[in-house]
């Protein structure tokens, strides 16, 4: 082995290393801006030792890649705002898997489409004794990857609303048209890779397996709702960890196949959370319809009898005399963008005396970990976010429970109502408090479609308007008491 064949193992397993110490500071508030920088150091280590390995190496161009990556990374962290994160990151998960595919197909088109003919043998066995392994490698990276991309653009649309305004789209048979695509694709792929060795032959069906593939993406997400699409965006996440995965057996990459096996575990493990917070099956997920128009019918009356409402005046009159107090962020805050003013008023209360904590719902918001990447852009300190097992029993010694745009996490019906379409999911047990300030322009009902029932309790009260206007109220009206 040469010098610069080990310096590049080296760098290979430096930057390896450097991923999985960055995805544990990932985990940690504290620590994550840490994490973020040295992933971003191990994957300029892991491209540089590429091309050192590719022999490629130029100045000029490494100097453009990063110029343009830097620009348009700068241009989107500017112009997208944190409500549009959920979708942006749905797109990067797509861009992943897009590479991860393109990547297949440009070994079959430089390495091995050509010689077929030539050489009178199929994908399978061009290789010798590998070729079956690499051909299915392929076959699965293209696969995956066009997978992740379609099924991210369809997430993309519907987080945003342009699709169906969020809501499944629930296609006749739906169930019967998937499995028949997907014996299709294993078919054509079968044949693709270990049975032609015409090479028109072999692009004609390569065509047809990446478009299936596309297809197949878009039909497996439309019949999710909006009220799934947290754990859509984390399967996905998954799904392009996999594909990169995939892609690293393709081009024998070591580097890829680590990055891509921890990304498609963490997101795998992530997945399984916010499933386990829903109650609910990934399979029950995957097949789609919840958050639909029929989501609603079985779940008794819509409308609401013992809504009472007040303005901060009377609100801040009751904070005034609380102990303890609990913020329930949901995608209301963000959407007004009034994590600013939340902590405001925390430490307008806390100089009074008052202890207040935050609830976090894992589904909350509609991605996972939206609301602490919400909380922590206003420096409020991670240790007073509290998880669902760990706030649920506070609630009862809880003067003021104040909600913020947050609605199926809070609702009592997935205890009580067996025939609520959200019946068995882990809540946040807000009602249990004295006093529940629900603050919401509406009485107009969450992502699941259902009637909330904590707003016809006696010990809540509405306070309609835009949540961080009402927080500037508030804010102001303590500060008058």
């Amino acid at each position: 082995m040469s010098g610069s064949e080990i310096l590049v193992q080296l760098l290979y397993i430096l930057s390896a290393s450097l991923f999985i110490f960055g995805l544990k500071k990932l985990s940690r508030v504290k620590t994550s801006r840490a994490g973020n920088n040295l992933a971003a150091f191990a994957m300029f280590l892991a491209v540089a030792a590429t091309l050192l390995e590719l022999g490629i190496v130029d100045y000029r161009w490494i100097l453009s890649g990063i110029a343009l990556g830097s620009v348009i990374g700068t241009v989107i962290a500017l112009r997208v705002p944190m409500t549009a994160m959920p979708e942006t990151v749905a797109i990067f998960n797509g861009f992943g898997g897009a590479a991860s595919a393109l990547v297949a197909l440009a070994v079959v088109f430089n390495d091995w489409l050509a010689d077929l003919s030539a050489s009178g043998i199929t994908l399978a066995k061009s290789s010798g004794e590998t070729g079956a392994v690499q051909a299915l490698t392929i076959v699965l990276s293209i696969l995956i990857g066009a997978v992740t991309l379609s099924g991210s653009f369809v997430a993309y649309l519907k987080l945003n609303g342009s699709l169906n305004n969020g809501k499944p789209i629930l296609l006749p048979a739906r169930h019967f048209i998937n499995l028949l695509l997907g014996a299709g694709i294993i078919a054509v792929g079968a044949y693709f890779g270990y049975l032609t060795n015409e090479p028109n032959h072999a692009l004609l069906s390569l065509s047809i397996f990446t478009v299936a593939s596309l297809v197949l993406g878009i039909l497996l997400v439309i019949p999710i709702g909006g009220a799934d699409m947290p754990v859509v965006v984390s399967l996905l996440n998954s799904y392009s960890g996999v594909a990169a995965c995939a892609a690293g057996f393709v081009i024998h990459n070591n580097v890829l196949i680590i990055a891509g096996a921890m990304v498609g575990a963490a997101g795998l493990i992530l997945t399984e959370i916010m499933c386990k917070a829903m109650n609910r099956s990934l399979l029950n997920v995957l097949v789609g319809g919840f958050g639909g128009d029929d989501a609603a019918a079985d779940s008794g009356s819509q409308e609401y009898t013992n809504i009472r409402s007040c303005g901060a005046e009377d609100a801040a009159m009751v904070l005034e005399s609380a102990t303890s107090v609990v913020v329930v962020p949901g995608y209301g805050l963000a959407v007004a963008q009034a994590q600013h003013a939340v902590r405001e008023l925390a430490t307008l209360l806390e100089k009074r005396g008052c202890k207040v904590t935050y609830a976090i719902h894992p589904v909350a918001g509609r991605m996972p970990g939206h609301m602490n990447v919400l909380l922590a852009e206003a420096d409020v300190p991670y240790e007073k976010l509290l998880e669902l097992e760990q706030v649920n029993p506070e609630f009862k010694r809880t003067d003021v429970a104040i909600i913020l745009g947050a609605n199926d996490v809070v609702n009592p019906a997935a205890q009580e109502n067996k025939n609520s379409p959200i019946y068995g999911m882990p809540i946040l047990e807000a009602y249990n408090a004295t006093t529940v300030f629900v603050v919401k322009r509406s009485l107009g009902a969450g992502y699941a479609g259902v009637k909330n029932d904590l707003f016809d309790r006696d010990n809540t009260t509405m306070i309609f308007g835009d949540a961080k206007a009402v927080l500037q109220d508030l804010v102001r009206e303590v500060n008058e008491l």
